[in-house]
């Protein structure tokens, strides 16, 4: 039996699935998220554990044998965003979230002090990716950055709680611009130029490698038999992919939700920044993947869907009446209006 664990930003979600791959429960909880100024995004990492024991809780109310026999446990999550943790890995601000933007002028700045940054992390800095935060955390708040000694990306702090444990995936460590994407290995260099050391970083393993157990005392707090064994995971992308089954070179898929992915998978590392194309690890060894992102995709498509109409797949054409100049303003939508 195994257990499968997503970090969201609007809920996590769980699911049990047994040998045969078949899904036996599955439980969420929601996740808020604090937006204290324009442009700023964030979470509370306490409220993550709180959304973790809720549904996993639930999975134990509703599948007591189940979760009882799970061997091994998956994580997958949000990207690029930054816990800062103190010498005790104490949590010492609110986690700074993949869609934050406050970070804007310190991408200059970082790729003022690195020149090197594009080939090596293969990615433009960008306000989204961690080692930005970082950046503007040393400008705007020096005496929680003095007090920084570990940065771990959300999936990572969750598996630090539930196994103590400071252990990051391929797929995951690639969009912070720390990591060395072709070696898969942090660089220091990176993180210089973030004013950190290498000790701050958790320890790298391939997505499907060993990453820790789950402690003793939460396996008896939901029936366990034996504490299950953490496999490394991947970043949501990444997962989606190995989901899918794009695992070979020359896979490809769109996503669209929240953001737009056009995903290609490769044999080798292959940075293209001066097309702003993402260049990652994957989360198997021996691959890495090409992606392209837009921040705004399935509500824009809803949106002008809701302006021209469906497609009938049979035909072609369009399944409503035109709207033109002059029909009445009950039966069009207003530029700005959601549909």
């Amino acid at each position: 039996m195994y257990l499968g664990l997503d970090l969201g930003t609007s809920s996590l979600k769980a699911v049990l699935v047994d040998d045969a791959e078949r899904i036996l429960g599955t439980a969420s909880a929601p996740l808020g998220v604090d937006r204290p100024r324009p442009g700023w995004s964030e979470q509370d990492p306490q409220a993550w554990w709180g959304a973790m024991c809720d549904a996993l809780d639930a999975l134990k109310a509703a599948h007591p044998a189940a979760l009882a026999a799970v061997e091994a446990i998956g994580l997958s999550g949000q990207m690029h965003g930054a816990v800062l943790l103190d010498e005790a890995d104490r949590v010492l601000r609110p986690c700074i979230l993949w869609n934050d933007t406050r970070a804007s002028d310190e991408c200059a700045i970082l790729e003022g002090r690195f020149p090197g940054l594009h080939a090596v992390t293969g990615n433009l800095a960008m306000p989204g990716f961690t080692a930005p935060k970082l950046v503007w955390a040393a400008r705007h708040e020096p005496d929680v950055f003095a007090r920084t000694r570990r940065v771990l990306l959300p999936k990572a702090w969750l598996r630090l709680a539930m196994t103590g444990e400071a252990v990051e995936e391929m797929s995951d460590a690639s969009g912070t611009l720390w990591l060395d994407v072709g070696r898969r290995a942090w660089s220091e260099a990176a993180l210089a130029a973030t004013g950190l050391p290498a000790e701050a970083m958790p320890r790298l393993v391939e997505g499907n490698a060993p990453a820790g157990r789950l402690r003793p005392e939460l396996a008896a707090r939901w029936g366990m038999k034996v504490p299950p064994l953490f496999a490394g995971g991947a970043g949501d992308n990444a997962a989606g992919a190995v989901g899918l089954g794009a695992v070979r070179p020359g896979d490809a898929f769109v996503s669209l939700g929240t953001s737009g992915v056009l995903w290609a998978t490769t044999a080798e590392f292959r940075p293209y920044t001066a097309g702003a194309v993402h260049a990652f690890c994957h989360a198997l060894p021996g691959l890495w993947h090409q992606m392209g992102v837009t921040l705004s995709a399935a509500s824009s498509l809803a949106w002008w869907a809701g302006i021209t109409g469906p497609i009938s797949r049979a035909s072609g054409r369009r399944t409503t009446t035109a709207r033109c100049a002059g029909s009445s303003p009950a039966s069009r939508a207003e530029p700005n209006e959601p549909r």
